[in-house]
């Protein structure tokens, strides 16, 4: 696919883009968090920074599970 067809894609779609460009930010930064938190040791504490992550993680998966579907459902 030739980057004329990728814009061509956006352009038909640009929610749809959007929205999954936007999700496979989310996972790289996800996946990143969880390295760092990872790599930093076992919290300590209340865990703050595990926390933003665990709901940032749940935020996620509650959009692509339930509002995107509702949505879909109203279309």
């Amino acid at each position: 696919m030739t980057l004329a067809g990728i814009v061509a894609r956006v352009r038909s779609a640009p929610v749809g883009a959007i929205l999954e460009l936007g999700s496979v930010l989310v996972c790289c930064l996800l996946f990143a968090g969880t390295f760092l938190l990872l790599s930093s040791g076992v919290p300590t504490g209340r865990g703050d920074a595990w926390l933003t992550l665990v709901g940032v993680g749940v935020a996620f998966v509650l959009f692509w599970t339930v509002v995107v579907p509702l949505y879909e459902r109203t279309l």
